[in-house]
């Protein structure tokens, strides 16, 4: 079953096309992380998912229900970071939740807003105008989690916050889901999504070009592989190795080498050579991530 379901999901600004027929299915209760870099429709797809802003073709389904004929319905059952956060400067951070709570139809409940406060640690009675950026998200945080939602859209989460209390977000992420929630969540850091996201999705120009478990995705790129050989020996067998492409030979008895893919051809290759050392860079979501984008110019489009 999903938890959100998208089936050629298009919308443009003007002129400038933001979303060209988006696919998308994301399972009830994994982890989903949406990749893309500024301008590739993230914030554009969140949007559409809770009727924020209209699609102009296409259809969304988000826990079973349509976000455009029932948007109250969805934005219950639903936790919301938005990617630009805005709050009124003069109401303390306490207020704010009580706000927030009031539109879902629930009291404040003091107990829940304290613990996750203190997590992430804010202070929750100072006016927002006296906060840091790093603790406006917190207040933007704490609210949606704080009513246990269904599902969690969370665009951008760790913005301006500092390592420890990125942490403690991840910490969160994984108990919500832990709970039985479904967490959809944009990042352009690539070492957070690869923490906790189960499965990846990479959005290009508005399409979306990749979808893939994290770790297969990572395992399918490319590794470095730096081989000393005891003694100088003809590489020339290696070179014929399907997905193999020798970077660069440092002398006679040592070389680096780039490989797609699994690392079996090339292990059986080695076996009948003289080798002294091997070392190998493992490939990040972050290489997986760049490979995708490295020819492109700077994006003009908006989110």
């Amino acid at each position: 079953m999903t938890a959100i379901t998208t089936n050629k999901l298009s919308k443009s600004y003007g002129g400038v096309i933001a979303l060209r027929g988006l696919d998308l299915d994301v399972h009830l209760g994994e982890i989903f992380g949406f990749l893309g870099p500024n301008g590739a429709g993230k914030t554009t797809t969140i949007r559409c998912l809770l009727d924020l802003i209209r699609s102009d073709s296409g259809t969304a389904n988000v826990l079973g229900l349509d976000p455009q004929t029932d948007p109250v319905g969805v934005r219950a059952r639903v936790g919301y970071l938005p990617g630009e956060l805005h709050l009124e400067d003069n109401l303390t951070g306490r207020r704010i939740l009580r706000y927030f709570s009031a539109l879902r139809g629930r009291k404040l409940e003091s107990d829940n807003v304290n613990v996750l406060a203190e997590r992430l640690r804010l202070d929750l009675d100072q006016p927002v105008k006296n906060l840091s950026k790093g603790n406006k998200q917190k207040i933007g945080l704490v609210q949606a989690f704080l009513h246990q939602p269904e599902l969690l859209l969370l665009d951008e989460p760790t913005s301006g916050l500092d390592p420890l209390v990125q942490q403690e977000v991840q910490g969160l992420i994984r108990e919500a889901k832990a709970k039985g929630a479904t967490v959809f969540f944009s990042s352009h850091v690539m070492s957070e999504v690869e923490a906790i996201a189960e499965r990846v999705g990479i959005i290009r120009e508005g399409t979306l070009v990749e979808v893939a478990n994290t770790a297969a995705l990572i395992d399918r790129a490319v590794h470095r592989v730096k081989v000393r050989f005891q003694s100088p020996v003809d590489t020339d067998v290696l070179e014929r190795v399907p997905g193999l492409a020798v970077l660069s030979q440092d002398d006679l008895d040592g070389m680096t080498l780039q490989v797609e893919g699994d690392m079996d051809g090339l292990v059986k290759a080695l076996a009948a050579y003289p080798v002294a050392r091997i070392e190998t860079t493992r490939a990040s979501l972050e290489d997986v991530f760049l490979a995708y984008y490295q020819t492109d110019e700077s994006p003009t489009e908006e989110e």
